[in-house]
């Protein structure tokens, strides 16, 4: 698995994953930026995408967990806040949540979780079409999710990524996702696994009805969940400063042991479960 390090080699680490069909270069602003707090960042790129080959694995969001798992042993990185987009989103929860002493907070960025009925219905319609048409369908359908307030170079970035995908990986992606056994996509779903998160989480989605339904759902104290409704699905790349501020804030609010080791300390009796603060949006993405 290829990865970019930044910051120094000791410290609380952050694990900064990509959703699907991306790669690491999205994330250098910000791992940049937290590097410079003097944070130790860790950005691998996924199997089948950026500069690591498909490999043999699955492609179900704990097969890739598992492979941050290994990873993060190899690299003697210790508990980290693990952030997540899209289909990273999936991908870090599957980490804390079967890999429990390697997470210690969580970040996911409008997350690939959470599909409602009509998502769903559209599913297998979408995998047909994709198998058919092949890159140019992912090319569209990224197309559409990327607001007018990213930065040209990003679109034109995802866009050639997308473009350069092997469509078969992108259908087995999706499936993995959504509409595989044991999946976790859907509300139903995503409702029973999240329910196993024992860590801290900041969720932030670029639309409040989805961030509502998350709020609904049981959370550490600590978690907290905003929107960002003026931003597209890629709102890392859109804001990215706001980003790195609200998660300054956000980890500076939890306890001392969270804030040293990067999240809640193991050491420590797990606290009470709530239903998350129905907090009001966010910081959000300005005009």
């Amino acid at each position: 698995m290829h990865v970019d390090t930044f910051g120094p080699g000791a410290g609380p680490a952050l694990l900064l994953v990509h959703g699907w069909g991306g790669d690491g270069h999205e994330w250098r602003p910000l791992a940049r930026a937290w590097a410079g707090q003097g944070r130790r960042v860790l950005v691998p790129e996924l199997r089948g995408h950026g500069r690591t080959p498909p490999g043999k694995g699955s492609w179900s969001p704990r097969e890739f967990a598992a492979d941050l798992a290994a990873l993060l042993r190899g690299t003697g990185a210790g508990a980290v806040t693990a952030v997540g987009h899209s289909m990273g989103g999936q991908i870090v929860t599957a980490l804390a949540v079967e890999h429990p002493e390697l997470v210690t907070a969580l970040v996911v960025l409008d997350p690939a979780y959470g599909a409602d009925a009509d998502e769903l219905r559209r599913l297998p319609d979408e995998q047909r079409a994709l198998r058919t048409e092949g890159a140019s369908w992912a090319v569209e359908f990224v197309r559409g999710a990327l607001s007018p307030r990213i930065p040209a170079s990003a679109r034109e970035r995802h866009l050639r990524l997308m473009a350069a995908m092997d469509p078969q990986i992108l259908a087995a992606c999706r499936e993995q996702l959504y509409l595989a056994p044991g999946s976790f996509g859907s509300r139903p779903a995503a409702r029973r696994y999240l329910a196993r998160r024992r860590c801290p989480v900041l969720a932030v989605y670029a639309s409040e009805r989805a961030a509502a339904w998350e709020r609904e759902l049981p959370s550490l104290p600590g978690s907290r969940v905003v929107a960002w409704p003026q931003c597209g699905h890629y709102l890392h790349e859109e804001r990215p400063e706001t980003l790195v501020a609200l998660v300054a804030e956000w980890t500076a609010e939890l306890p001392p042991s969270v804030r040293g080791s990067g999240g809640l300390s193991r050491r420590s009796p797990c606290p009470r479960w709530r239903t998350a603060a129905r907090r009001g949006p966010g910081p959000g993405c300005p005009s």
